[in-house]
């Protein structure tokens, strides 16, 4: 099989078992969110530790180490992702699915506006249109759903950080998640512990089920981002930001026929809007890819080199509008 072609798979497999993980946490509902996280903080990074074990591959770590800005990059990746987290098994636990689907629809929208606000990056027209879409969009939804959605914007919001704060940092996949994890591992399995030495945890007070079941979030959270990060060596960055899609796309049906969310007649239009600023947002990315070598979306505003290539990005942070290929979805 082509690499491209397995690249493509494996990019397929890991946005179908994020979107899957949309069933896995009401598996763990008798857990508060804050304690859900704590579990998957603790339990990804000893996942992590053993994957970095079998591939003897340590050389990386202490160099980060002695760096203190990109520990304090990573550390704020960290923060700002366990808030991602946090929303998103809440928002799922608590019968609001259509809300994460909303978050990850617009996701890319707001990333574009982090790009504008934290990097100077200049917006083409078709960006312009599809911004000015997806805010007309979430007008449209805080009138259906009675309110600004804020758990979805939480969501975009915190995951676009995650994805610029991630840039700056410079670290990859599996190694930034172990550094991720390690960073809040101690305030997290103090937190379990102080819940289970305060009678309120639910580890062992629940079924041997529920107990596998936090221990799972572990391999829930780094099994699709091996693949994720398999996949970005395989093939260009504008195919996985099409496959990002899945992961919306499936939350919104399991919200509308497996969980069975109410959905009026203007939560439709809201999404139909929202998924026409994704057409546009999508034409133009792929127009720009076909005149971009390498067939990846150049960013707005990019210079071009005197060959008419693209110029390297001034800073790693400028390199590309999509998240980061290696960031964990949810």
């Amino acid at each position: 099989m082509p690499e491209s072609n397995r690249g493509v798979l494996l990019g397929a497999g890991a946005y179908l078992m994020w979107g899957l993980s949309t069933l896995y946490w009401p598996l763990v509902s008798a857990a508060g969110a804050t304690e859900v996280i704590a579990h998957r903080m603790v339990w990804s990074l000893f996942t992590v530790l053993a994957l970095l074990a079998l591939r003897a591959h340590w050389r990386w770590l202490l160099p980060v180490l002695r760096r203190p800005r990109q520990l304090a990059m990573l550390a704020g990746a960290a923060a700002v992702i366990s808030v991602n987290w946090g929303l998103f098994v809440y928002t799922v636990n608590s019968g609001q699915t259509s809300q994460a689907a909303l978050g990850y629809f617009i996701n890319p929208l707001v990333s574009v506006l982090v790009g504008v606000l934290l990097f100077a990056e200049r917006l083409r027209r078709a960006q312009v249109a599809a911004v000015a879409l997806g805010a007309v969009a979430v007008a449209v939804l805080s009138v259906a759903y009675g309110g600004v959605p804020w758990l979805s914007l939480g969501m975009a919001c915190s995951f676009a950080t995650y994805g610029a704060l991630k840039k700056t940092a410079g670290l990859d996949g599996v190694e930034s998640l172990a550094v991720e994890t390690l960073l809040l591992f101690v305030p997290a399995a103090g937190y379990i512990a102080f819940l289970q030495v305060g009678g309120s945890g639910t580890f062992t007070a629940e079924s041997p089920w529920h107990t596998a079941a936090l221990v799972g979030s572990g391999v829930v959270t780094a099994l699709p981002l091996l693949a994720f990060g398999a996949a970005a060596r395989r093939v260009p960055l504008s195919m996985l930001g099409l496959l990002q899609f899945i992961v919306p796309v499936m939350q919104f049906l399991f919200a509308w026929l497996v969980f069975e969310e109410p959905m009026p007649a203007s939560r439709w239009v809201g999404f139909a809007i929202v998924w026409l600023a994704l057409v546009v947002f999508v034409t133009d990315m792929l127009r720009t890819a076909r005149r971009t070598p390498g067939g990846e979306a150049a960013p707005s505003g990019a210079a071009r080199s005197p060959r008419g290539g693209r110029a390297a990005p001034r800073s790693a942070h400028k390199a590309a509008k999509w998240p980061d290929p290696d960031e964990p979805v949810a």
